[in-house]
């Protein structure tokens, strides 16, 4: 039976030689261009960096202060900023918390929520909105994403309600 020590001793060898051979892996990749899944990796943390470095800059917001009242250390903040990172959940609603607006902003920007249906700018109204408190906001766009579907609805039946002609046997003939 193995010792404690030298079963630790054992897995820290193997994590070791793991991390050398992804390295080795991750540079002979880099040399030759090969880098396609880094590459994609910050598609989506590079729209939420960009969108809370959008929102950091029109509240005029230094990325320290956010950091500080997020909670978040301003590295990881500039990280997350420039795609490199990709925030949990809750560094996210924190995230939120800092700049003042609603978690489920940044959870739409980061695909972590489905976008809600309607206008893009009616809802980024809404939800700019400071008089309103994030219930309140919550409620008119709950009611706004109802009107919105009930509109598209009505539109899909109009044109199927309209009755199209059909040709009578003298027009078949001719």
């Amino acid at each position: 039976m193995q010792r404690p020590t030298e079963f630790v001793r054992d897995q820290v060898t193997a994590v070791r030689e793991t991390v050398a051979t992804a390295a080795q892996s991750a540079a002979a990749g880099a040399s030759t261009g090969a880098s396609t899944v880094a590459s994609s990796v910050p598609a989506v943390g590079s729209q939420v960096g960009d969108f809370i470095r959008t929102q950091r800059s029109a509240a005029q917001v230094s990325l320290r202060e956010l950091a500080r009242t997020a909670g978040v250390s301003n590295p990881y903040l500039s990280q997350v900023e420039r795609g490199l990172r990709k925030p949990s959940a809750e560094i996210l609603a924190q995230i939120a918390r800092g700049l003042k607006i609603s978690a489920e902003t940044l959870y739409e920007q980061a695909g972590i929520l489905d976008r809600r249906s309607g206008t893009a700018g009616t809802v980024a109204a809404i939800r700019a909105d400071e008089a309103l408190s994030e219930r309140h906001k919550a409620v008119l766009l709950e009611l706004y994403e109802t009107y919105a579907r009930e509109h598209a609805a009505q539109a899909a039946r109009e044109p199927a309600s309209t009755p199209h002609p059909t040709p009578t046997s003298q027009e078949e003939t001719a």
